[in-house]
């Protein structure tokens, strides 16, 4: 059996803000697809970031919702959604973290293809204000204009929103509006794709990894998507060889045939620093 081809294929995006224009080319100079958006799709009934619709279901369960909801709704038998989420990095706690999730639900073959990946390249934050300076303060600090920002009157249940605002002019008169009725204004980076670059690039970089994982083939039936399902830890210590915490081993397993296959030191390490040893550095 021959590997599998993508090349000719379309993939409806189920998306609104434009994150179809940052993945585009990837997909079809990698892997020949065609990338398109579902006609009026309403990605913000899943949920909004600036609070006015809740996010009910995980990352993955929302992205799945969304493919089935365009599936629904047209002939399309290959559908993609992506999910953003914003907080402390789950490695590094001090420091805010972009996770962004890719889904592919692909009919023809009966199989998903989903990556997730976390960054620390995120101009996250809010913060309420109540002069100009403190604004600007805080739009320089986000990188305005170049990053939108969105004003509220209260950080929730707000009475009053103002997304993807772009220009100094804007901001002053909107700030000036809200702060008359309410004092203080909640002021936060607008993260939708469309007005954020640095989330574009984090998205892109999620788009790379999905297309590695579909262009990934089993090397028993060639069937796409051949992931790394386990880490095996045990990477020898370089002083006194006990097994560590790092990883050791990847192993990937077909979804197809369930066909699996181990790959020794994969970070290209065969040995690990005393330092981060049980033994050596208890």
């Amino acid at each position: 059996m021959s590997s599998y081809s993508f090349n000719g294929r379309t993939l409806v995006f189920a998306t609104m803000h434009q994150k179809e224009r940052i993945l585009k080319t990837d997909f079809l100079n990698q892997l020949g697809i065609t990338l398109v958006v579902a006609n009026a799709f309403d990605s913000d009934a899943f949920g909004t970031f600036s609070g006015e619709i809740e996010r009910t279901q995980t990352p993955l369960e929302t992205a799945r919702l969304k493919c089935e909801a365009v599936l629904a709704q047209t002939q399309a038998d290959m559908v993609m959604a992506s999910e953003g989420t914003f907080g402390a990095h789950p490695h590094y706690a001090f420091l805010p973290g972009n996770n962004e999730l890719l889904l592919i639900v692909d009919k023809r073959l009966q199989t998903e293809f989903v990556t997730s990946i976390w960054s620390t390249a995120t101009n996250f934050d809010a913060r309420y204000v109540s002069s100009n300076s403190e604004l600007m303060a805080f739009a320089k600090q986000i990188g305005f204009p170049e990053h939108a920002l969105i004003l509220k009157s209260s950080e929730t249940h707000a009475l009053e929103i103002s997304k993807g605002i772009c220009t100094k002019a804007e901001l002053l008169n909107v700030f000036a509006q809200l702060q008359a009725r309410y004092g203080k204004v909640y002021a936060e980076t607008d993260m939708r794709a469309l007005y954020n670059p640095k989330r574009q690039a984090v998205i892109r970089e999620a788009g790379k990894a999905l297309i590695e994982l579909m262009a990934s083939t089993c090397p028993n039936c060639q069937f796409p998507g051949f992931a790394i399902t386990e880490y095996v830890p045990g990477l020898p210590c370089a002083q006194c060889q006990q097994p560590t915490r790092a990883i050791r081993e990847h192993i990937r397993t077909c979804k197809n045939c369930k066909h699996q296959s181990a790959m020794l030191f994969p970070n290209g390490k065969f040995t690990e620093d005393p330092m981060y040893c049980n033994y050596c550095n208890p």
